[in-house]
């Protein structure tokens, strides 16, 4: 059985804890501003706000060595939603991998809703995660974890697609906010 350990407990923590879950992992929950636990899984997802991945980095890099860590942050100027806060050309997970060079970094749920996690489903479609990262063998385990959970994923490419990730990210945020979409939908990829 894979473990699989989530920093946060908001909506898309729960959200993601429940599709893998439902795959056959053991999910092992630490609180975002926990900074003493020890880390069991060899998959960990930080479902926390992109300020907070400095702080986990700090605290946990020599435990985050060798696992795949999975940044969902959309890195976004939230006071005016106009603009994401990283250099141009550059991600929240790029700036990650950065603090962390000995773990696999993959960028994956940016692009996702929680309510879609929770119901499997944008629209018609079965919902589907984007997974982008350098190591095939983290993004395989990921995705192998995410479509154990009943739904799709695709390798996204390199790490270096999390650029266009975060993008997409904050255009769909930005609809949602302007309620040109709905919480419960979404982006969905047909294939």
């Amino acid at each position: 059985m894979t473990t699989i350990t989530i920093f946060g407990n908001g909506n898309m923590g729960q959200a993601i804890s429940g599709v893998l879950a439902r795959g056959g992992a053991d999910i092992q929950h630490i609180g975002s501003a926990d900074t003493a636990a020890v880390v069991n899984g060899d998959i960990v997802v930080l479902a926390v706000p992109y300020a907070a991945l400095a702080q986990i980095a700090a605290a946990y890099g020599p435990q985050l060595a060798g696992k795949t860590v999975v940044d969902l942050t959309n890195p976004l100027d939230f006071s005016t939603f106009d603009a994401l806060v990283v250099p141009a050309g550059s991600s929240a997970a790029a700036e990650l991998q950065s603090s962390l060079p000995e773990a696999k970094v993959v960028k994956a749920f940016n692009t996702n809703f929680a309510a879609t996690l929770v119901s499997g489903r944008e629209g018609d479609a079965t919902t589907t995660v984007l997974v982008a990262g350098d190591d095939a063998d983290a993004k395989a385990g990921l995705i192998a974890a995410i479509t154990a959970g009943g739904l799709a994923a695709v390798d996204a490419g390199a790490l270096a697609r999390a650029h266009e990730l975060e993008s997409i990210g904050f255009l769909q945020l930005t609809l949602a906010v302007g309620e040109q979409i709905g919480w419960t939908g979404g982006l969905a990829l047909v294939r």
